[in-house]
């Protein structure tokens, strides 16, 4: 009888920790051998740590009996742009499990992101590995980004995902009738207190301070870095004026220094005391470790970590402009920007301008189907009645009106008019009209 390997597949070391929660609450059978399986994705991989160099790795690497690259395996390609050819899928198993030990063994994936390489390229060479997917942020919560290869997709058996917003059930892989199980928050947070006593240098972080978390959305060309530096200068200022005088900056791991230099400069005109992290850990270590007054960011996962498990107050900052300028309009950020939109208070306001609860999955199961309609287009009855039902003022934001004239939605093109976009003769007086305008501005 052959024996069962399950390789456990991680990019973060957030979704290691997820990972291990899983582990520790019994949500896997047993197995002979237990691999973790690292990717790092970093647009320069040679320059930044995998997730088995991290701080605080450690506390997790007891759940394996391996721990393996699969950079290193694909070597020079880039885990992010690299997938075997059709041809090449048995020559490339066959070389993974000679090169990883595996023999015959059966092999189970546990994978994150499947919608996308490596995660993709992976299930693609296994081609008879069971799957199970789990989620290490809010993306879960949305469609699944890309369609994916029936072969692929009718192997998942159960998507894991941490319950950042309760009562709200994720929407990734439902086309192939994927079932939800959430991770228990308690083994979670039991990683976590095991990953802040580490011993990283955390020292000089002052306890009750208000935390701003850096994305570095300019990276995902979200925002420009000038943009992006003045919206850490926004949550500094917004901080202040709510009475903090001590502020931590925790940056992406991935950021440019010069976003700490300009933060500094302002701290300085506003008489507060700034420290900025430059270790590498995790925003739940800081939530462990210094208990922040108030946690401030756009739409990081961290927030809703924050807010759901650890009982902190949090805001949200510029999430506004990003859900008009989020590109192309199925950009898989538009979801977790939605949801903080949505959730969170905004820190530059006063009172509360959250949409109440009893409207969150009908709002969410709309926005995925305008990002998605073919994928899920057994939600339509659904979208057509919160749109007919909620659509105004506080819920415009969250759609585009070609958007919803493209797909026939409430919101769009009135009924009576939508002939217009497709009529030759309306178009031909349109373009009349501009020349005959430019020709008097002459």
């Amino acid at each position: 009888m052959s024996r069962t390997t399950q390789i456990f597949c991680a990019s973060t070391l957030y979704g290691a920790a997820t990972l291990a929660a899983a582990l520790d609450s019994g949500c896997f059978a047993g197995a002979d051998r237990r691999v973790l399986l690292v990717f790092n994705n970093a647009a320069t991989p040679e320059t930044t740590p995998p997730v088995d160099e991290m701080p605080g790795f450690e506390q997790v690497r007891g759940h394996f009996d391996d721990v393996l690259s699969f950079n290193a395996a694909i070597h020079p390609f880039h885990p992010g742009a690299w997938a075997p050819g059709a041809d090449d899928v048995p020559l490339f198993e066959r070389y993974l499990r000679l090169l990883w030990g595996l023999g015959e063994d059966r092999v189970e994936l546990v994978l994150e992101s499947i919608q996308v390489n490596p995660a993709l390229a992976l299930a693609q060479i296994f081609t008879g590995a069971p799957v199970d997917v789990y989620a290490d942020g809010l993306m879960s919560y949305g469609p699944t980004r890309n369609k994916i290869d029936p072969l692929v997709g009718t192997r998942v058996r159960r998507l894991l995902h941490l319950d950042l917003v309760p009562g709200l059930t994720p929407l990734l892989l439902t086309e192939f009738g994927v079932p939800a199980q959430v991770v228990p928050t308690e083994a979670f947070l039991k990683v976590m207190g095991r990953l802040a006593g580490s011993p990283a240098e955390l020292s000089e972080v002052p306890e009750g301070a208000a935390l701003l978390l850096g994305q570095y959305l300019s990276a995902l060309d979200i925002l420009s870095a000038r943009e992006e530096e003045e919206l850490h200068v926004r949550m500094l200022r917004g901080a202040a004026a709510r009475g903090h005088r001590a502020v931590v900056f925790k940056p992406h791991p991935t950021a440019p220094a010069s976003y700490g230099r300009a933060l500094e400069t302002e701290a300085e005109r506003l008489g507060v005391g700034l420290t900025v992290v430059d270790t590498p850990v995790l925003a739940e270590v800081l939530f462990e470790r210094a208990r922040p007054a108030l946690v401030v960011g756009c739409f990081s996962t961290a927030l809703f970590t924050a807010s759901a498990f650890y009982g902190l107050p949090v805001a949200r900052v510029g999430t506004e402009p990003l859900l008009d300028r989020l590109t192309p309009y199925q950009n898989s950020n538009r979801v977790p920007v939605t949801l903080a939109d949505a959730l969170l208070p905004c820190l530059e306001t006063e009172g509360g301008d959250t949409l109440p609860r009893e409207q969150l999955t009908g709002l969410v199961e709309t926005v995925g189907f305008t990002m998605q309609p073919r994928i899920l287009s057994a939600l339509r009855p659904a979208a057509e009645g919160f749109l007919s039902r909620h659509l105004g003022p506080r819920t415009q934001r969250y759609f585009k009106r070609r958007r919803l004239t493209a797909l026939g939605l409430p919101g769009g093109i009135p009924q009576r008019l939508s002939f217009l976009p497709r009529n030759a003769a309306a178009r031909r007086v349109v373009r009349r009209a501009k020349a005959l305008r430019k020709a008097v501005r002459r």
